[in-house]
């Protein structure tokens, strides 16, 4: 049934219109035309005020709603989290899978892989954080798992590139030599955890690699005017950046900097882990205990792992404390995301032909409903 969602104002990623409607058949949006000008007979739904922008889209969560994806290889757990992530305005996300075994690497491929099948435009393949790593700068990541690729895992990842969207690496990692593989089969590769020196992120990024992971975070710094390194080869590239924006992985102001030098090229990540949507405070990831401490995802050594913040939360400090405008802000967590994995033809924005993935949050932003593959769900 074709429906009208009115009383609303609407950011399109473009513009930013008032007193139109968005209409809605099916799974797509069909239009967008003045209120005042739809058709008495057309169903409308009044979002009483809402702001309305195309749906957010996670490139990093690990988890969410009390699960992880890596500890709960399923289905369902994929399941609980996209229920988990609409409510925080999240309609379509990468399941995140870190380092680990192969054949856990291949079991979380073939759940995704059904999960796709079943459920269109929500997960969009999964991103495989890993093992192909820096150990200096593995983080959470299992050392015993962190290794080079064979010839045999690289065209095995490759024959099943229609599921996997993201491969994170260290451009020091002799798999780094497989990128262009990896681009030609359709895998974006992204760089992280990485103690890479400028020069050799550089020719990762020659070689086809247009991301990089959780910018600033498990890399080398820009230490002096003379060593760059992974930071300094981010910020001089091109290629795109996901940042997490809870304040505790990045500060404000740098995010403030980077968004000065990347422009469109920075999007934002939650880096989600299992406290995202729940309220538990310590569960198990890959074999440690991970604990929640003021908003903070921590091992048993302080370590960073992950984050508890939510796609609405990170949209609102972009804009509280970044100084962002909230148009550019839903931009970095809608259009750039789409665009820096090339589903931009079908996502990221409202423009008529494309799915009708949609969040409404208040002005406070509480997200108050979705669409979701055209169908309307309110909280």
């Amino acid at each position: 049934m074709k429906y009208a969602l009115i009383n609303t104002t609407i950011y399109t990623g473009e513009a930013v219109l008032k007193h139109h409607a968005v209409l809605i058949e099916g799974d797509k949006i069909v239009g967008i035309q003045s209120e005042e000008s739809l058709p008495h007979t057309l169903k409308k739904v009044d979002l009483k005020g809402a702001n309305l922008c195309a749906g957010f889209i996670d490139l990093q969560i690990n988890g969410c709603g009390g699960v992880m994806f890596n500890d709960d290889i399923s289905v369902k757990a994929l399941e609980t989290m996209q229920k988990t992530n609409i409510r925080s305005g999240t309609t379509s996300f990468l399941p995140t899978f870190i380092t680990a075994a192969n054949e856990k690497m291949f079991q979380a491929i073939d759940v995704v892989k059904d999960y796709m099948r079943k459920h269109k435009h929500e997960v969009l393949g999964i991103h495989l954080e890993g093992p192909y790593l820096s150990k200096e700068k593995k983080g959470v990541h299992r050392s015993e798992f962190v290794r080079g690729i064979t010839h045999e895992m690289k065209n095995d990842l490759c024959a099943r590139a229609d599921y996997i969207k993201m491969l994170t690496l260290a451009p020091e990692n002799p798999t780094a030599e497989f990128i262009p593989e990896f681009v030609k089969a359709g895998i974006v590769v992204s760089l992280g955890h990485s103690n890479a020196t400028f020069e050799q992120a550089q020719a990762a990024f020659h070689a086809g690699a247009t991301c990089v992971t959780h910018l600033h975070n498990a890399m080398s710094p820009i230490s002096s005017g003379r060593d760059m390194g992974m930071v300094g080869a981010c910020l001089y590239s091109d290629g795109y950046a996901g940042i997490i924006a809870d304040g505790l992985h990045v500060t404000f102001e740098n995010i403030a900097l980077d968004k000065k030098i990347k422009g469109d090229r920075l999007f934002v990540v939650t880096d989600a882990i299992a406290p995202a949507g729940s309220d538990i405070k310590t569960f198990p990831f890959e074999g440690k205990q991970i604990h929640v401490e003021n908003g903070r995802c921590v091992d048993e050594n302080g370590t960073l792992a992950g984050s508890s913040i939510t796609m609405i939360e990170s949209v609102a400090n972009l804009v509280k404390h970044v100084g962002m405008s909230l148009q550019e802000a839903l931009r970095m967590a809608n259009l750039y995301p789409a665009r820096a994995i090339r589903v931009d033809d079908k996502l990221g924005s409202i423009h008529t032909g494309k799915i009708a993935n949609l969040t409404a949050f208040d002005h406070e932003f509480n997200v108050t409903a979705v669409v979701v593959n055209g169908e309307y769900k309110i909280f």
